[in-house]
């Protein structure tokens, strides 16, 4: 099979960002080759989606898996350059740091950072980023958060995994000058997905000695909120197609419910007063 259709690898797709991406990618007239880890997710996105879409069985943390994929998508693409790939599988792990077991820990940076490495190798050769300069050269996207850029208490691995993705993603954009492969950060902040429904199994019973016990129940409520009143998804997957096709994008584009809030955090207040905001909002202060 051929594609005819400009293709844009998108990994994680079976809900929420991911979804929503490549809901707005078919749209707008690509091909979508997305990654599930299930294959029931991929047969009910293939249903949803149709012809313009593609499931790509892995885990992002499975090298051999994501190659098979990669050998997969270039065989489809029949010669053609893939315009982009969409760097999205993501898990969230909370708690406080000083009682979080290390595999959690360790499982949260393979995921959100080793897997975008992984799948970067795999899939940029497909962008262009090999042997002779292409003339239409591919994009990567990396999806970070604001999260990336102002930390939260509880949200350490999380924060630190989206910190890197905005290292990684500035290194591997200047390597990639070369090839004329650019690399874009998109940073939403609250999304309406299934990621912040899971601030329910979050077992703050554990901590119930601790002084985090009240804190992590505020910290929990708010997460939950997030669910209800972030963004739809489709609103991150529209910035994903202006990073993708615009023809001079930024080097980032941040997507929040509360743009003011974000401004405030990340280039007005210092991060003393952030502290003190924060401490005094979650109760982490001395009264």
């Amino acid at each position: 099979m051929t594609t005819q259709k400009r293709s844009i690898v998108v990994t994680g797709v079976s809900t929420g960002i991911g979804w929503g991406a490549t809901k707005v990618l078919v749209q707008k007239g690509f091909h979508v080759f997305g990654s599930v880890r299930k294959a029931a997710d991929g047969e009910r996105l293939k249903a949803e989606f149709g012809d313009a879409f593609t499931p790509l069985l892995f885990d992002v943390t499975d090298e051999a898996a994501v190659r098979a994929g990669a050998r997969q998508v270039e065989a489809a693409l029949g010669g053609a350059t893939l315009a982009g790939l969409v760097n999205n599988a993501g898990i969230a792990v909370a708690g406080p740091l000083l009682h979080l077991p290390i595999e959690d820990f360790r499982q949260q940076m393979e995921v959100n950072v080793t897997g975008i490495v992984i799948v970067s190798q795999a899939f940029a050769p497909l962008l262009g980023a090999e042997g002779q300069h292409r003339k239409d050269p591919g994009r990567i996207v990396n999806i970070s958060s604001v999260g990336g850029k102002t930390a939260n208490p509880f949200l350490a691995p999380y924060c630190a995994s989206k910190f890197a993705v905005e290292g990684l993603s500035e290194s591997l954009r200047r390597e990639l000058l070369a090839f004329g492969v650019d690399v874009i950060v998109v940073a939403p902040g609250a999304v309406a997905t299934p990621i912040w429904a899971k601030a329910d199994e979050l077992d703050i019973k554990a901590y119930a000695n601790t002084v985090y016990a009240g804190p992590l129940a505020r910290l929990q409520a708010y997460m939950q909120g997030l669910g209800k009143t972030g963004l739809p998804p489709e609103r991150i997957g529209e910035a994903i197609h202006t990073a993708l096709t615009t023809p001079k994008p930024k080097v980032r584009y941040t997507v929040s419910p509360e743009p003011f809030q974000v401004f405030m955090s990340e280039r007005v207040l210092s991060k003393r007063a952030l502290d003190s905001i924060v401490g005094k909002r979650l109760g982490l202060l001395p009264e």
